[in-house]
């Protein structure tokens, strides 16, 4: 068992390849279905889930052929996939539909969800039509939500296009300097280990050691931790605080190609090290931390933006009911004591 990592102690996993077991190819298909169908109903237009697409599997609708090379040329951007009464719906409606689902389903190949997508934008259509016979577009309630999601878009937008302005590669720079200076570069250690449960179990490996023993051999033959033991008791490299504390110090006190001269005792038994090599870690380069940078940028920016707003508006806030909210009280200043009454003057001396 290798000396415990910090994020192990700290009761984090690992990060590393997650297990994935596969379902048998029947089912994978029927949960594919379930899961995409779902997804489906859940943007349906006007939010409606027609029972009998809940039920019953898309109708396997082949995807519209391609179209001949002959004929690639002439073929419009933007083609009608189907007709509801007349009305016309384009592949730009399937492209909408389909980067609004989730991105487990947006991976799927389209020509298995094409035939669920179409027949969702035709149920959609078909009640958005019956909607609008109704009257219901000049409805109160509808107005207010087309304003409402204008107001959203109108928002998304107008943040969007200030971020872009101010994302500069000057800010990005900037932001990666202070980053590095955040986080300057650790020493690192590239060691072995050999884990044993007996002090006198370790100190007759050292011994076994300092007479020419070979390390990767003994750590393959009696160390406890075997997932190292198979690499010869290799640790790789790791920072100081990668490692539980008295492993860590004893490493970081050695020279390459220093061997411990006596055990090292942690929870987990008796270690004796090898270090091989030392470096200092170096340091990610802005491509590799630009993506984290420009998040944390564009948080600020849009807080930033909003305190600029906030300071040019007049803004007026009330209770639930509509009464002005109550005024705060300024905070009572702390009482200045009473100056000391002057010492009397001493006499003049003759």
């Amino acid at each position: 068992m290798a000396p415990m990592p910090q994020t192990m102690r700290n009761g984090r996993r690992p990060i590393g390849r997650p297990f994935v077991k596969h379902p048998p190819e029947g089912n994978r298909h029927a949960m594919v279905q379930r899961v995409f169908r779902t997804a489906l109903l859940s943007v349906a237009a006007c939010g409606i889930a027609l029972a009998a697409h809940a039920q019953t599997p898309a109708p396997a609708t082949p995807a519209p052929a391609a179209p001949a090379p002959a004929a690639a040329a002439a073929a419009p951007a933007d083609p009608v996939v189907a007709r509801v009464n007349g009305e016309e719906l384009h592949k730009s409606d399937v492209t909408r539909m389909v980067s609004q689902l989730p991105p487990q389903v947006q991976q799927m190949p389209i020509e298995m969800i094409y035939p669920a997508v179409i027949d969702q934008l035709v149920s959609g259509k078909l009640v958005s039509s019956a909607g609008y016979k109704a009257g219901l577009a000049d409805s109160a309630e509808v107005k207010d939500e087309i304003k409402r999601a204008e107001e959203r878009a109108v928002q998304r937008a107008y943040i969007q296009k200030e971020i872009k302005a101010r994302v500069t590669p000057e800010a990005l720079n900037k932001a990666y300097q202070d980053y590095l200076k955040e986080n300057p570069a650790q020493e690192e250690v590239k060691a072995a280990h050999i884990l044993v449960e007996k002090e006198d179990e370790a100190k007759a490996i050292i011994a076994q050691l300092k007479k020419g023993g070979d390390f990767a051999k003994l750590a393959k033959e009696k160390s406890k931790d075997a997932a190292a033991a198979a690499q010869g008791g290799d640790l790789g490299y790791f920072t100081k605080d990668a490692m539980v504390e008295p492993f860590a110090n004893a490493a970081f006190a050695m020279k390459p190609g220093e061997i411990s001269k006596e055990p090292v005792k942690t929870q987990f038994g008796y270690h004796i090290i090898k270090v091989e090599d030392k470096r200092t870690q170096p340091q990610p380069t802005l491509d590799e931390v630009k993506p984290q940078l420009e998040q944390t940028l564009s948080k600020d920016m849009v807080t930033a933006l909003v305190e600029e707003l906030r300071g040019k508006a007049k803004i007026e806030t009330f209770q639930l009911d509509g009464s002005p909210m109550p005024k705060e009280e300024p905070a009572a200043a702390p009482a200045t004591p009473a100056p000391a009454p002057a010492a009397p003057a001493e006499p003049a001396k003759k």
